[in-house]
């Protein structure tokens, strides 16, 4: 039976926080930033999620007070299509919580009418563009966000 875990990260699991990183996206974020991030960054909180013991996505997001920002989720594509980024999602909802926040957002390419759709199981709705925010293909990103309390 394949067992399913979802736990913090820390430093020894940057490689394969790095390996599901550039399976996911066409610009990943470097190494070096990833590491600073779960390092040094005290208002960031990263979460892996592993399946018999392989990570096969991650998620991030940085509490500041009453708010939550989702900087990152990601499920390596082979493993997509079978809820486990809904999964991932709602433990990362259930961390902001506990942790206090009060509202949730994020930025979710203009293109990816998939996780919007996700997103919006959970509550999200748009509440603004910002123009040009990728830096790849300077697609617009569509900011959703979410009253937790």
């Amino acid at each position: 039976m394949a067992e399913l875990v979802i736990r913090k990260v820390n430093s020894a699991d940057i490689d394969d926080i790095v390996n599901v990183e550039q399976a996911s996206f066409s610009s990943p974020w470097p190494k070096e930033i990833m590491l600073q991030e779960i390092v040094d960054n005290h208002h960031a909180h990263y979460y892996g999620m592993f399946l018999n013991g392989q990570m096969i996505g991650y998620a991030g997001m940085w509490h500041v007070i009453d708010d939550a920002q989702i900087t990152t989720i990601s499920v390596i594509p082979s493993f997509r299509g079978k809820k486990l980024g809904e999964k991932l999602f709602l433990y990362v909802i259930e961390q902001a919580m506990y942790m206090g926040a009060k509202r949730l957002s994020l930025e979710v390419r203009a293109s990816n009418t998939t996780a919007q759709r996700m997103y919006r199981k959970f509550g999200l709705v748009p509440g603004g563009v910002r123009k040009n925010y990728y830096t790849d293909n300077q697609e617009d990103a569509i900011v959703m966000w979410v009253d937790l309390s």
